[in-house]
C-alpha cells in the first residue's frame, strides 16, 4: 500500500471534514484540538497555534508509522501547506491536494465577513 498525505483544504463550510473522513487514512485536522472531553467543541482563539502545531505532530507521528494521513484545514495561504508538503517529501509519501469549494453552512459559527476575507486571501498552490 502507498504511503500518502492528502490535504483537504477550503473555506468554512466546503466540506472538508465530511470528505476526509472519507478518505480511509488516518485523519486530522486543526478542529480536533478543541473538542474536550464530552465531546463538545470549546474554540480557544489564543490556541490556534497549538492546534496547527498539534495536527502537524499527529501528521509526522502518523507517516513516521508508515501510515497515510489525510489533514482537513482551511489551508487558505501557500505557506500552510508548505510544512505537510515538505513532511510528505521527508517520509516518502505521495503528495495530493483537494479543493472543497461546496457551501453547505459552517459547523463552527464562522461569520461571513471572516470568510469573506479568507476568499480575498486565498492562494493557488
Amino acid at each position: 500500500m502507498t504511503l500518502k498525505l492528502t490535504i483537504v483544504r477550503g473555506l468554512p463550510g466546503s466540506g472538508k471534514s465530511t470528505l476526509a473522513k472519507t478518505l480511509g487514512a488516518n485523519h486530522y485536522e486543526a478542529d480536533m484540538f478543541f473538542i474536550n472531553d464530552r465531546g463538545e467543541y470549546q474554540f480557544d482563539p489564543s490556541s490556534v497555534a497549538k492546534a496547527h502545531a498539534w495536527c502537524i505532530r499527529m501528521t509526522r507521528d502518523s507517516l513516521k508509522n508508515k501510515q497515510s494521513v489525510v489533514v482537513s484545514n482551511t489551508f487558505v495561504m501557500k505557506w500552510e501547506i508548505t510544512p505537510y508538503y515538505k513532511m510528505a517529501k521527508k517520509f516518502g509519501a505521495e503528495f495530493e491536494i483537494i479543493e472543497c469549494q461546496g457551501e453547505f453552512g459552517n459547523t463552527h459559527g464562522v461569520d461571513s465577513n471572516t470568510i469573506e476575507e479568507m476568499k480575498k486571501r486565498w492562494q493557488k498552490w
